[in-house]
């Protein structure tokens, strides 16, 4: 199962990219984050694709290793985000620590019935969590929350998509 460290370390990788992005892609405001536009006449800080990803990695980690690793794949990418932007790692690994909880409460029972709707409906869940703590924390608004909800959550089902193609392409069909 090789693929197994390799989501964990993709986890990580995004949360530092997304980090990195946000001060460096996109039209990029004074004392404000990059933005980029994510559909609908709505723009949000650029590292939203990549915390969209995130979301996904993050509940096929909690299926491969658990909480635990989750949590601690939450540390490491802030952690090595602190080397970008202190005041932003601190502030996504807070928003992400605290939208887990809610992603947990979510995708927990619902990975029981049909994961593909776990993984919608808590990377929703999760990404408004977040959205609203990242944004508040990094830069004391909310004016881009909706920008950053669609992004994530445009992300988010497409990374369900991708598990039915995935499972599709293995033929199980059972989408359980």
């Amino acid at each position: 199962m090789l693929y197994r460290p390799l989501i964990w370390i993709a986890y990580i990788a995004t949360i530092l990219l997304a980090n990195w992005m946000i001060s460096n892609v996109g039209d990029c405001i004074p004392n404000g984050p990059c933005v980029i536009p994510v559909g609908f006449g709505l723009s949000a800080p650029s590292g939203v694709l990549m915390i969209g990803v995130a979301l996904v990695l993050r509940d096929a980690i909690h299926e491969t290793y658990g909480r635990r690793w989750v949590m601690l794949g939450i540390i490491a990418g802030a952690g090595l985000s602190a080397a970008i932007s202190p005041a932003l790692a601190l502030a996504s690994g807070v928003a992400f620590a605290v939208s887990e909880m809610g992603d947990f409460a979510v995708y927990e029972p619902l990975r029981k019935y049909s994961k593909v709707l776990g993984i919608a409906l808590s990377g929703t869940i999760g990404g408004a969590i977040d959205s609203a703590l990242f944004l508040f924390l990094a830069f004391g608004s909310l004016d881009f929350f909706w920008g950053q909800f669609v992004g994530k959550a445009e992300m988010a089902v497409l990374g369900a998509l991708a598990l039915i193609v995935f499972r599709m392409a293995r033929r199980d069909l059972s989408f359980r």
